[in-house]
């Protein structure tokens, strides 16, 4: 049976609550079905094709339908789909768990599972909590960034600083504090303000929670490396847990594996999720010492047991497409290549800087961002775009009045071209 982007959609909205959608915009804006992905364009049921620049909300990394994936999730789905990780293992999870570990800064050697990118920060909140508490201290304080976004469970909304998401539900949120961010002013402020919030609230705050080097979802704002490096010694001084969330950053997004190497520093507790699965599964990890595991290594009835669960706790099926997705990095000497994709993305880009309706042109690493200037909330001018450049096979995604790129890692320079050009014209002609 054939079917239409226009059945398809009416189907949909009959029956599908989108996220962060506002529904009745669909009234006007059509809702287009995506029939199948091949590399980097995504197709719709009327033969329309789009180039994905956003990497399918951040998570694709080596384009769809990616052959050598297929075949590692078909021989796993052929052998074990999935088991309960309560009391069984299996070898998808050990594998990716060592080999995460070898990856990781150093000091970070046990890996608990999850599912998404807010559950593995709600593991690390509760965590960093529950590890004080074992060892008799009650902090129940934590802190974050201005600006910064962790996720939408309530948890990880307490601790992100995002009004849009989070104000609605103000009043039933965990007791957190918000230091000034670097990506809003200067470094050595940051650094003070934290240092005050931390002295003033010292042996009440269980940890620290950034987004290292850019807050993707807080407008693309983006820091240097030497703030994280300065924030761990902050954390050691005061005691307290550096948590990074990486969920959006990490696997090579900003030009390394992982951002926390730019600073040469270790996390107490590494959140991984989105490119961990290249795009395919959900999957998410938190990564921590041997001496928070140690916390909690006690006989039952001591009650000082980590009780967090989720049913599809290390899944098989996404294990095993995880392991290939590491695969990929290693034998194609992804990040290297990257490089060459950086700065030509940056070579691209500067003609946006001679515009007058552009405040600021922005990247690290893989993630390029231009900030616009002169437009109200109300014009919606990053709908406006996004509708124009979707016309000409380009898939972007602005946040409000901040269009930014995040491609897959497989575009070739024509396809970085054809995204940054199309892009170009669109913003030079508003």
């Amino acid at each position: 049976m054939e079917f239409s982007n226009d059945q398809l959609m009416q189907e949909d909205l009959k029956y599908i609550f989108h996220p962060c959608t506002q529904m009745k915009d669909h009234e006007k804006l059509p809702l287009i079905p995506i029939q199948k992905g091949k590399k980097a364009y995504i197709y719709d049921y009327n033969g329309n094709k789009y180039l994905d620049c956003i990497s399918s909300w951040w998570v694709n990394l080596f384009g769809h339908s990616n052959k050598y994936i297929n075949q590692k999730l078909s021989n796993q789905a052929n052998t074990l789909e999935h088991t309960i990780f309560a009391g069984f293992t299996h070898k998808p999870a050990i594998d990716l768990a060592r080999r995460l570990v070898d990856l990781t800064p150093k000091n970070l050697e046990k890996v608990f599972f999850a599912d998404n990118g807010s559950s593995a920060v709600e593991i690390s909140l509760k965590m960093a909590f529950q590890y004080f508490k074992n060892k008799g201290e009650s902090r129940p304080i934590f802190v974050s960034l201005e600006n910064s976004y962790h996720g939408e469970t309530m948890g990880a909304l307490a601790v992100s600083d995002t009004g849009l998401y989070k104000d609605i539900y103000t009043d039933i949120l965990l007791e957190t504090i918000q230091a000034k961010s670097p990506a809003l002013v200067d470094e050595d402020e940051a650094i003070e303000h934290m240092q005050k919030v931390l002295e003033e609230n010292n042996g009440k705050v269980s940890s620290v929670i950034v987004e290292p080097l850019v807050q993707c979802a807080g407008s693309m704002k983006m820091y240097k490396p030497s703030y994280l490096t300065r924030l761990r010694a902050l954390c050691d001084k005061y005691g307290v847990f550096l948590i990074a969330d990486e969920v959006a950053v990490g696997f090579g997004r900003t030009g390394t594996m992982f951002a926390c190497e730019q600073a040469n520093i270790s996390p107490d507790f590494l959140c991984l999720s989105k490119g961990i699965t290249a795009g395919y599964l959900p999957l998410s990890v938190v990564l921590f010492s041997n001496d928070t595991y140690n916390a909690f290594y006690c006989d039952y009835n001591e009650g000082k047991s980590f009780l967090d669960s989720h049913s599809y706790t290390g899944n098989a099926l996404a294990c095993a497409v995880a392991n290939a997705t590491l695969d990929i990095f290693e034998n194609k000497n992804i990040i290297e290549k990257n490089k060459d994709k950086i700065e030509y993305i940056e070579k691209l880009t500067q003609k946006f800087k001679l515009l007058d309706n552009v405040l600021e042109v922005r990247q690290t690493g893989m993630i390029c961002a231009i900030e616009l200037k002169g437009y109200s909330a109300q014009e919606r001018i990053g709908l406006k775009i996004f509708q124009k450049a979707l016309k000409q096979g380009v898939y972007i995604r602005p946040l409000g009045h901040v269009i930014y790129f995040m491609p897959p890692y497989i575009f070739t320079k024509k396809q970085i071209k054809k995204m940054i050009d199309t892009t170009y014209k669109i913003v030079s002609t508003l």
